[in-house]
């Protein structure tokens, strides 16, 4: 059986709603949805590029403390309010998963509040950042 460990960022959501920043089961990490909020300061910028910038470091926390990294991301989830803000985005989410270029679904959705304009969700499996094959659906074209 798969060992089980969750793990917390002290966001006070998780203690009010019941839920964990992350969970380890086995070799895989589910990392919650992660909002721009600083865990540290409980501050969250105006702007959308801001916000991912501190989604993507939250996420790299969590993935730490669950002795996994960005590399090893397989699945990301991106929820924006307004989906017309999600290309201002673009440049953070190519510096923290350009390389790593894990399978994504971008939702428009309503948040929980009014100030958080993106939260992104990742599913990462430790150890997955082997050596990449990339192929173009229908075997058209493959290369690396």
């Amino acid at each position: 059986m798969a060992t089980r460990k969750l793990i917390s960022s002290g966001s006070a959501f998780e203690a009010q709603i019941g839920y964990s920043r992350a969970v380890v089961s086995g070799d895989m990490v589910f990392v919650s949805g992660c909002t721009g909020y600083d865990y540290k300061t409980g501050a969250i910028s105006d702007d959308v590029a801001a916000q991912a910038e501190q989604c993507m470091q939250n996420i790299a926390a969590a993935l730490a403390e669950a002795g996994a990294e960005m590399g090893d991301v397989v699945r990301v989830r991106y929820i924006l309010p307004d989906r017309r803000e999600f290309k201002k985005t673009w440049p953070v989410l190519q510096k923290w998963l350009g390389n790593v270029r894990p399978a994504a679904t971008m939702i428009q959705a309503g948040l929980m509040e009014e100030a958080m304009k993106i939260e992104i969700e990742v599913t990462a499996k430790k150890g997955g950042g082997g050596e990449e094959q990339t192929t173009l659906l229908g075997g058209i074209y493959t290369g690396a």
